[in-house]
C-alpha cells in the first residue's frame, strides 16, 4: 500500500506540470497572436496617418509633405520606419490649425498612431518576455512564429498650433 502512495503523488506532480506546460504554452500563444494584431492596428494608424497627410499636402502645403506622405504609403516593411520618421518631421516643419478640417484630422490621426504605437510595443514586449523564458524555450512553445518586432519611431503626437500658443 505504501508504494500506491508514490505513484499516486507521482501522476499528481505530472498532470500539475502539464497543466502549467498547456496554460504556459496557450499564453505564449495568446501574446504572441495579440502583439500581431497589435502590429496590424499599427499598421492601419500608419496609413490614415499618410493619406490624411497627403490630403493636407495636396490643399495647402505643398511637395515636401506630399512626397514624405507618398514614400510613406508606398514604403515596403523594411524601409517604413525610416518613410515615417521623415513624415514625422515634415509634419512638424508646418503649423498645423486645428481649425481646418484637414489639419485636424492630420492631428488627430497622429494622436491615435501615438496610442496605437504604444500598445504595440508594451503587447510587443510581454510577447518576447513570455518566449525568452526558459521553460518556453526549453519546450520550444513559440516554435513555428517569428519573433514580434518593435516598430521603433519618433513620437508621432503633433502639438497644433492652439497647443503651442496657450501651453
Amino acid at each position: 500500500m505504501p508504494g500506491m502512495w508514490w505513484v499516486v503523488g507521482a501522476v499528481a506532480v505530472l498532470g500539475l506540470l502539464s497543466a502549467y506546460l498547456i496554460w504556459t504554452s496557450g499564453r505564449v500563444q495568446r501574446l504572441q497572436v495579440r502583439a500581431d494584431s497589435a502590429a496590424r492596428a499599427l499598421d492601419a494608424h500608419l496609413l490614415r496617418r499618410a493619406a490624411a497627410a497627403a490630403v493636407l499636402a495636396e490643399q495647402r502645403y505643398g511637395v515636401e509633405l506630399y512626397a514624405a506622405a507618398r514614400i510613406a504609403l508606398d514604403a515596403a516593411p523594411e524601409e517604413r520606419e525610416a518613410a515615417e520618421n521623415d513624415l514625422t518631421r515634415q509634419l512638424r516643419a508646418v503649423r498645423l490649425d486645428p481649425d481646418d478640417p484637414a489639419c485636424a484630422a492630420v492631428i488627430a490621426a497622429s494622436r491615435r498612431l501615438g496610442l496605437a504605437r504604444q500598445v504595440h510595443t508594451d503587447l510587443v514586449r510581454d510577447a518576447r518576455s513570455a518566449r525568452g523564458r526558459p521553460v518556453v524555450r526549453l519546450f520550444r512553445m513559440g516554435r513555428g512564429r517569428e519573433w514580434p518586432r518593435y516598430f521603433d519611431i519618433d513620437d508621432p503626437t503633433l502639438a497644433s498650433h492652439a497647443d503651442v500658443t496657450t501651453g
